[in-house]
């Protein structure tokens, strides 16, 4: 007798496509994909998107670089960073959208939403990195900060304190988005780890404030809309210490989270 395949979760289609599903779960996981086969062409489209792009930026991450690149005054450390900007705008570019089917919601939103969190993710390699400059105006002018910022993106700016969970804040800056100004916030813990918050005006606001996730290489990203802004907590840290940060920041912001 027959019976409908065990309900599978989009948790576990991700962990399906990229190789960590638990083994005890593949059974479930094959047989509600034989019985969906929209869904499994859908996770075999991004399994190749995925493998093609470990193929071409791979070995641009791991190898070391060319000696032309390293003979004058940058280390290769200098260098690292825009090798990871490269990797990340293509991973989301080439990849992104099709993963952000697999969350359940297409369209012009899904397109909003990915450049958001590629944005906020490459504003992160970029800056993170920097040793003198992280910032453009220091946490000791944080009122400066607020008020400029809140004026040049023609929105109310609040700054998130994220001192219970141990970062402090470093400054912000102005950034480019395509919609307009945009800001980044820059936080560090004791032990010199940096967070990012990235936020920009967001034309395409439906509504839902629920939290995405994205993760591109070593840097992850949790993201959400709320009113007229888009947020994007970007960090290179585990998944569950951002999250955790991502609804301090929503409290902070907000009051509970969603």
């Amino acid at each position: 007798m027959s019976h409908e395949p065990d309900t599978v979760d989009e948790a576990e289609l991700h962990a399906y496509i990229d190789g960590r599903l638990d083994p005890a779960r593949h059974p479930a996981v094959l047989a509600y994909l034989r019985a969906h086969p929209d869904e499994a062409q859908r996770c075999a489209d991004y399994q190749a998107i995925n493998q093609g792009l470990h193929d071409l930026f791979d070995a641009i991450l791991d190898e070391p670089l060319p000696a032309r690149l390293t003979f004058h005054s940058r280390s290769q450390r200098e260098w690292r960073p825009w090798l990871r900007v490269a990797a990340i705008g293509g991973w989301l570019t080439l990849g992104g959208v099709l993963g952000w089917t697999i969350h359940g919601y297409t369209g012009n939103r899904a397109l909003a939403d990915a450049t958001l969190v590629q944005q906020a993710m490459i504003a992160h390699a970029v800056y993170v990195p920097e040793v003198r400059h992280p910032v453009e105006v220091a946490a000791s002018q944080e009122q400066h900060l607020t008020t400029w910022l809140t004026k040049r993106m023609g929105t109310d700016i609040h700054i998130p304190n994220l001192g219970d969970d141990g970062y402090e804040l470093l400054g912000g800056r102005l950034l480019p988005a395509e919609s307009g100004p945009a800001a980044q916030f820059m936080y560090q813990d004791a032990h010199g780890r940096r967070l990012t918050l990235f936020l920009r005006r967001n034309a395409q606001h439906s509504g839902d404030t629920a939290f995405r996730f994205a993760q591109a290489g070593d840097i992850r990203g949790f993201y959400w809309v709320d009113r007229d802004l888009g947020y994007a907590l970007i960090g290179d840290v585990d998944k569950e210490t951002l999250a955790r940060v991502a609804h301090t920041v929503y409290r902070d912001l907000n009051g509970p989270g969603p």
